[in-house]
């Protein structure tokens, strides 16, 4: 086996380079942003996509990209990666989360029980160009702010404020060491703190109005995060039956293994020998300690579960398991991995397996990831499959709700935090200097954003009068 041969350049010569990309591909490239002459018809590209998904699930993913310009653009994370393939790029890589719009970012609690704020969501993981990221994460605050009705200004200052918490947190980063990168994270007193102090400089009776409502929806939701683990599940999606537990049929939504027989072709008894194979093949890819716990669960039930927007389609389960009795269950939520939208326009992932890609991406950019994440291959060819817990003091921002005060504190977050994902595989003295101190990045890649919003609306629109003439189905208030 050969050795890879790693390079270790001085500051001085990273800080370099970084400076000597900004020739190559100036800050100021990334304004002015139009669609490419031969741009692909986006409704197209989600045909294409809707090929591999569980079709009856088709026209509930649309009916829940349909709501707004904001959720369409959560789904059309295909739609984005043909257009980055397009756009200035300076050649500086990191891993990248591949759909970093603001709903995938979070809080869940860390193996010492801690709760965390991070990216949530690496479907579409790679290695890439750290810009893709960013714009992805800018553009979407300037549709979630449109679709929230601010003003122009508004809107402008929500998206600066992303982009510059990120250019900011780069420099800062690129100041530490390198095991002080990995191990910085943003934990609940650190954001707890972070609002306390933004409400206390804040002027003005009706900002502080604003900033109180945002404090206190923020603690709620903090607090309603740690109530939200496997026992709470428990009782909301499952029932006892002849004194066993099992999950409640809540079609479409959610639909036990036992009524899935007819969708994939298979027995109840088969559907439940394929569900303790794939069981058993992911233990194997957790490390041996953790394979020693998950070995104390048994598998008690399984169902088809639909979650999120853009992943509407693609195979999802959520398993019920039990410990040592009835009061100790523990669920799994198992996702189907594909390639990466990404991977259209970039190099192939190195992993073979996409579920594997989907792990290793997440353990690369996350502060703390989930003990219980591992992969597997599914039972039918081209199938893969990741595992994690489903509900692990898990919490998201409810975004539709958010007044600019608040979306502007949340954006100065998500920025820093992609920052630290992007520094712990990247090069954050390079990107810091490629960055540099003005805000001159920040104004350009709000141009972009701003244009790319333009877009999205347009996209929206093609995509409503789609579903209007029949050409897509959608289903409503699912």
């Amino acid at each position: 086996m050969t050795e890879k041969k790693v390079k270790h350049p001085s500051v001085e010569e990273r800080a370099s380079q970084g400076k000597g990309y900004r020739e190559k591909t100036p800050i100021s490239s990334h304004t002015g942003w139009v669609p490419a002459s031969a741009r692909p018809d986006p409704v197209a590209l989600l045909e294409e996509q809707n090929q591999t998904r569980e079709q009856d699930l088709v026209p509930v993913r649309h009916g829940r990209m349909l709501a707004s310009p904001f959720t369409f653009y959560r789904g059309a994370a295909k739609i984005m990666a043909a257009d980055l393939k397009d756009m200035p790029r300076a050649g500086l890589d990191c891993q990248l989360c591949g759909d970093a719009h603001l709903s995938n970012f979070g809080v869940f609690a860390s193996p010492e029980r801690n709760l965390l704020f991070d990216l949530n969501d690496f479907d579409e993981t790679l290695p890439g160009p750290f810009e893709y990221d960013v714009k992805r994460m800018s553009a979407s605050f300037t549709i979630a702010a449109r679709s929230n009705a601010f003003t122009k200004d508004q809107t402008r200052d929500v998206t600066l404020t992303a982009v510059r918490a990120y250019r900011e947190a780069m420099a800062q980063f690129a100041q530490m060491r390198t095991l002080d990168i990995w191990y910085a994270r943003l934990s609940e007193e650190q954001l707890v703190a972070a609002i306390d102090l933004a409400v206390a400089t804040l002027k003005g009776k009706a900002l502080k109005k604003a900033a109180h409502g945002m404090g206190k929806t923020a603690r709620q939701g903090v607090a309603k995060a740690h109530t939200r683990d496997s026992l709470q599940a428990l009782s909301k999606l499952a029932e006892l039956a002849d004194g066993r537990y099992r999950i409640v049929s809540q079609p479409p939504i959610v639909i036990p293994a036992r009524d899935l027989g007819d969708s994939y072709g298979l027995s109840g008894d088969e559907i439940e020998h394929v569900i303790r194979e794939q069981f058993r093949s992911y233990r194997a890819t957790l490390p041996e300690d953790r394979r020693h716990l998950l070995e104390r669960f048994e598998v008690i039930d399984v169902a088809r579960k639909v979650v999120g927007v853009g992943s509407v389609g693609t195979r999802a389960f959520i398993a019920l398991l039990q410990g040592r009795d009835q009061q100790d269950p523990l669920f799994l939520q198992v996702k189907e991995a594909t390639r990466s939208v990404l991977e259209d326009h970039l190099p192939k992932s190195r992993f073979k397996q996409p579920g594997e890609r989907v792990v290793q991406g997440q353990r690369m950019m996350q502060a703390a990831s989930d003990i219980f994440l591992g992969w597997t291959k599914g039972a039918q060819d081209d199938r893969y499959l990741y595992w994690r817990q489903l509900r692990d003091m898990k919490g998201s921002a409810v975004v539709e709700g958010m007044k600019p005060v608040g979306m502007t504190f949340y954006a100065n977050v998500c920025g820093w935090t992609l920052a630290r994902a992007h520094a712990r595989s990247g090069d954050p003295i390079a990107i810091a200097a490629y960055l540099g101190k003005s805000d001159k990045f920040d104004r350009s890649i709000t141009d972009f954003s701003e244009r790319y919003a333009d877009q999205n609306d347009k996209d929206y629109e093609a995509f409503a009068d789609a579903v209007r003439t029949g050409r897509l189905e959608a289903a409503d208030g699912v």
